[in-house]
């Protein structure tokens, strides 16, 4: 395969010698994810009926020596218009927040193989200002995700790769960063790879009493992973999903309501833990929050139909200017705001991008 994306390769950095090495200030916001490099093309219907794919669904590799959609990887790039961009969920939510916090102020935990690709990443996010916190396994390749595009939908075919080997202990060496931080935010891909590491994030926010926001991320995590999800729900204190994840938690969990409703699924969740917030994303409809005292909409920031570039990333944009506003101290109503806000600037951009010249929220 050729990369093309590659031109001067930086030097990874050990994550242990990250403050030293930039002299940045410890971040305020902590982000836990799987970082990937996404491999993005469009593709007909039939390509992805070949596979088995949905259209609107996201999947993940159990085995990448047997798994025959592995050649998906290698397939995309004889595609005209393949892009090849720093990602997964919760990295891009990390640029997307550091568009809007600034330099140095949100760190961001994943891992990574000692190769070509987390090169990319890192310099990437060198570029975006989020310190990259990463633990690098050197006997790993860096993940992959293919995100196949057809009109307005994208399918997401992952091989974690490296990522699928974080280790709780790598946060211990950076709990100055934790304890600093204001508020958390954890990708609920992560929950394929170490709970503990999440749980170990929770239970500081917990004590400390500061907002730790999970996003369901996929419906195969509701689906599959019922139990994993159980044990972190208790410490958030808000869930960010869309539509499809919604009606896979209301599956998977037994609620007796229409797969649609999203008021109803989302006070399932509040019986549990009456301090949670829920923020149900919908597309083009409106966004809706559930409180256990409120239900309450936000409208999608109108954008006509030709400025609209690529939608891929779009629920990351909104999460990363959310959890921005409430790192600044904004309002619930300004935070919701400025991820419709940042959502609009990266539908407008080729992937799960941010525009090059720093645009400020109004």
């Amino acid at each position: 395969m050729s990369w093309r994306f590659i031109t001067s390769i930086p030097k990874i950095i050990p994550s242990t010698h990250y403050h030293t090495r930039y002299k940045m200030s410890l971040p305020e916001l902590i982000v836990l994810c799987n970082p990937l490099l996404d491999v993005q093309a469009t593709v007909t219907p039939e390509y992805l009926a070949n596979y088995n794919l949905k259209a609107n669904d996201a999947i993940l590799i159990e085995d990448s020596a047997e798994d025959p959609k592995m050649k998906i990887f290698d397939e995309l790039a004889a595609f005209p218009d393949v892009k090849y961009i720093a990602g997964g969920a919760g990295q891009n939510s990390a640029r997307g927040a550091a568009y809007i916090l600034g330099e140095g102020k949100v760190g961001y935990f994943g891992c990574v193989g000692d190769d070509k690709f987390s090169a990319k990443l890192l310099s990437e996010n060198q570029k975006a200002g989020v310190q990259s916190l990463y633990q690098v396994a050197p006997e790993f390749g860096t993940g992959k995700c293919a995100a196949l595009i057809t009109g307005h939908d994208r399918s997401l075919v992952t091989d974690l790769g490296a990522a699928n080997h974080f280790k709780p202990e790598h946060i211990d060496k950076h709990w100055d960063a934790v304890t600093n931080a204001k508020l958390f935010y954890v990708g609920g891909f992560h929950l394929t790879v170490s709970p503990e590491a999440i749980i170990k994030l929770g239970k500081h926010a917990k004590e400390t009493g500061k907002p730790f926001i999970l996003n369901f991320s996929a419906p195969f995590i509701p689906q599959f992973f019922k139990d994993v999800l159980t044990q972190v729900l208790p410490y958030a204190t808000h869930i960010i999903a869309n539509e499809t994840e919604a009606a896979a938690y209301a599956e998977s969990f037994g609620v007796s309501c229409d797969s649609t409703d999203l008021e109803a699924i989302a006070k399932s969740i509040i019986a549990t833990d009456a301090n949670k917030t829920i923020i149900f994303t919908h597309g083009l409809e409106p966004t809706v929050v559930i409180t256990k005292d409120s239900t309450k909409t936000y409208a999608v920031k109108p954008l006509e139909k030709s400025k609209i570039e690529d939608t891929n990333g779009a629920g990351d944009a909104f999460a990363a200017g959310f959890i921005a506003g409430l790192t600044q101290g904004k309002p619930f109503d300004v935070a919701m705001d400025m991820g419709q806000w940042l959502a609009s600037l990266s539908i407008q951009e080729v992937g799960p991008s941010y525009p090059e010249d720093k645009l400020q929220y109004q």
